[in-house]
């Protein structure tokens, strides 16, 4: 008798080849690299399914545009734009935010965000941490290669971690696993095919260096045709012959359950689903949608119209279970003509932010879970000859909504240039101690093993915010 099972975990020819053909979609059994992420050893399942949801502002988000404008300053300290009120009492934002200042009392406003390392690859932002920082080891994990560690199942049949990053993030490889290895790595979905983002040439440099393991799709391999497909005894032994394969490298000789997992992802639909906009009603993409243009302008590294639809996948794969979600909206690399890239790309940030955190919020899934919009550092108070703003790892901003915080208000201040910091400084680790605490994991009694068998804080530094 064949098996049966419910029509949500069959697997159809149609199924996989569907996945197969996806387009923005693809786990390539060919370098089985689903399995890859999803080797985790003696995983414990975590009772919290909260999850969090990273916004990366790609190149380093200028304060003196956002949420710290300094209206009184000289000209060539305040900029071109204006300052608005919010719906704080005492919060101006810049013009550019029209639909976060009538919103500011969903988000903890951050004015005086420091202690960057001030490096462009963002993992800061994914993990509190200097990338040097137990580099000898293979470095400190992102806070979703965490969470996949310690709150991951193989029974999981979506992944823990899903980095939709694009970009420089996507070429620095912020979201990395470090001494927790690529157990632990997370899911990258090719989103390219969607959203245009064209590289550097230094960053192309940097992709074809790394080769093709940047990325991680759904694809069947090709050697798996239609007719072997229906043949569950030919795919298992697709599945142990990388199963040696992995073995005989040495990374893991658990590769049973995490070939079931990669299985049961791809059988259960679940993620495919998520990442499948077409399946997502006009009217909803609608709402994420601006009316943005791309004009002749149009710089080449900033996202295109369309990125606000990237917080439309981050909340689909919220509902999907997905535990940690990273996207990144670029560029806010502003050495050059950062008012003309503040006038593309802030109204960006602006309409699919707050469309966000509205649509959580009506959903039911705003309290559990914690958005966090920020960068690897600000921009220098002083304009530059090229009308841009320079890196400032002194002082930045920083925006956090949902997890059950009390929002509404700001945190920290900064002086009539906002260069320095002038009262409440917050460190990227007092910001990952209160993702910790959201998670229900405390950052400074919970550890992990690193390779020499020691064990390691989640967090060596910071303190959760008090007033959230």
């Amino acid at each position: 008798m064949p098996e049966t099972s419910p029509p949500s975990s069959v697997l159809h020819r149609r199924d996989l080849l569907g996945l197969a053909t996806g387009g923005l979609l693809g786990c390539s059994f060919g370098s089985f690299g689903l399995p890859d992420l999803l080797r985790a050893g003696d995983r414990r399942r975590g009772s919290s399914r909260k999850s969090v949801v990273f916004v990366h502002l790609d190149g380093g988000p200028p304060q003196h545009e956002t949420v710290d404008p300094k209206p009184f300053a000289p000209a060539e300290i305040r900029g071109e734009f204006g300052s608005i009120a919010s719906a704080v009492p005492g919060l101006a934002v810049g013009e550019l935010m029209p639909k976060f200042a009538r919103a500011a009392d969903r988000f903890v406003v951050i004015r005086s965000l420091t202690e960057s390392v001030g490096r462009h690859d963002g993992f800061q932002c994914q993990s509190g941490f200097s990338a040097k920082d137990l580099e000898s080891l293979g470095g400190r994990p992102a806070l979703g290669s965490v969470v996949s560690k310690l709150q991951g199942s193989p029974d999981d049949v979506v992944p823990t971690f899903v980095d939709a990053m694009q970009g420089r993030p996507l070429a620095r490889h912020s979201a990395r696993p470090g001494f927790l290895g690529p157990a632990h790595k997370p899911f990258r979905p090719d989103l390219s095919a969607l959203f245009e983002r064209p590289l550097e040439p230094g960053m192309v440099q940097e992709l074809a260096r790394r080769g093709g393991n940047h990325t991680t799709s759904l694809r069947l391999n090709s050697e798996l045709s239609s007719r072997r497909l229906d043949d569950r005894t030919a795919l298992l032994r697709q599945i142990d012959r990388f199963r040696r394969e992995v073995d005989r490298s040495g990374m893991m000789d658990a590769m049973d359950r995490f070939g079931e997992q990669a299985v049961a992802i791809l059988v259960s639909g679940a993620l495919a689903d998520a990442l499948d906009l077409d399946q997502v009603p006009e009217a909803e993409r609608r709402r994420y949608l601006t009316n943005a243009r791309v004009t002749d302008d149009w710089f080449t590294t900033a996202d295109r119209p369309n990125a606000t639809l990237k917080f439309l996948l981050a909340r689909r794969l919220v509902e999907a279970d997905v535990r940690v979600v990273s996207l990144s909206l670029s560029d806010f690399d502003t050495h050059s003509g950062n008012f003309l890239r503040m006038r593309q790309t802030l109204p960006l940030l602006d309409h699919g932010l707050t469309t966000f955190v509205a649509d959580l919020d009506e959903r039911g899934l705003l309290d559990d879970t914690l958005v966090v919009a920020w960068g690897e550092f600000g921009r220098t108070p002083k304009i530059n000859g090229k009308a841009g703003r320079d890196h400032w790892p002194r002082v930045g901003p920083a925006l956090l909504a949902g997890g059950g915080l009390r929002t509404g208000q700001v945190i920290g201040a900064t002086d009539r240039f906002a260069g320095e910091i002038t009262s409440r400084p917050v460190t990227y680790k007092d910001v990952f101690a209160t993702i910790y605490q959201h998670l229900g994991l405390d950052p400074h009694a919970v550890t992990l093993t690193d390779p020499t068998g020691r064990p390691q804080y989640l967090l060596d530094a910071g303190t959760p915010l008090s007033e959230v």
